[in-house]
């Protein structure tokens, strides 16, 4: 497999996770307040759909294809739907895919910043050019965990970091919660998402464990294409969120049926509270 994001960009895992992240910064807009995303993984922010990589996959078209081919949008979708298209002058066809930092960057207001991080350095020198002269966006070529050090906390004070690992090294999941832990020490107030595949139920249920032993609330939300019986298949997706602001697990319940009928697949949604807010 190669964990390139470019080969998976658009999937199903890619559509709930952009969705979800849409609802976040919703959230993060009630207030006028400035907020800050950092983005530790960020790729490349915008995808082409008809270059040899997604030609080679073909990924796209099980995820944010068989939603385009699902008919009108949900409402709760207004925001995902609004930023797919931002990237698409043909629009309803399809030609590229934004990546999360390209979503974020749509759903700024002026007062907000996004903070990129990007270790591949051909994956950065890409998003620099994306972003290039962009006054509300940094972009740092480094490693993931090793710039939450430096970027938290954030001036804004207050704000979203998301982590998006590729999982191509089999200790992911102990360097997420070990990256988690720091960063909370250095910015306990933030919001912090966290993508997970669903493969090994195992693996997860005790990445899980560990991120609920940090202490704070926490819930996830998780899409299911197939039963969570086979190791070696992506059977679902996950976002993770600690101190998720109120009343977001309602938006997320009610939402992800909806992405799950128009997605397809034999699971199911899950969203359950780790660490039940006071």
């Amino acid at each position: 497999m190669n964990y390139r994001h470019a080969y998976h960009a658009g999937n199903f895992a890619d559509v709930v996770k952009h969705a979800l992240l849409t609802l976040v910064l919703a959230h993060l807009k009630r207030k006028d307040a400035p907020f800050c995303m950092i983005d530790t993984h960020a790729g490349i922010g915008r995808y082409d759909l008809a270059g040899v990589e997604a030609g080679k996959t073909g990924e796209w078209k099980d995820g944010i294809g068989r939603l385009m081919a699902g008919g009108p949008w949900p409402e709760a979708l207004g925001d995902y739907q609004a930023a797919v298209r931002a990237v698409n002058p043909g629009w309803p066809a399809l030609s590229a895919y934004p990546g999360s930092p390209r979503i974020a960057r749509f759903l700024l207001r002026p007062q907000d910043r996004l903070a990129l991080v990007e270790l591949h350095p051909e994956d950065a020198h890409t998003l620099k050019r994306e972003f290039y002269r962009d006054a509300q966006v940094g972009v740092h070529r480094q490693d993931a965990y090793q710039a939450l050090k430096a970027l938290l906390p954030p001036r804004e004070r207050r704000g979203l970091v998301l982590i998006d690992p590729p999982f191509e090294v089999k200790d992911e999941f102990r360097r997420v919660v070990k990256g988690l832990a720091e960063a909370l020490r250095r910015w306990p107030t933030g919001i912090y998402g966290v993508w997970y595949p669903i493969k090994d139920p195992e693996a997860v249920e005790r990445f899980l464990g560990e991120a609920a032993g940090l202490g704070r609330p926490c819930f996830t939300a998780e899409l299911f294409r197939y039963p969570p019986d086979d190791p070696a298949r992506l059977n679902g997706t996950g976002l993770l969120l600690l101190n998720p602001p109120w009343q977001l697990d309602e938006g997320l319940a009610a939402l992800l049926p909806v992405l799950h009928d128009r997605l397809g697949g034999s699971g199911g949604t899950r969203l359950r509270w780790l660490v039940e807010a006071a």
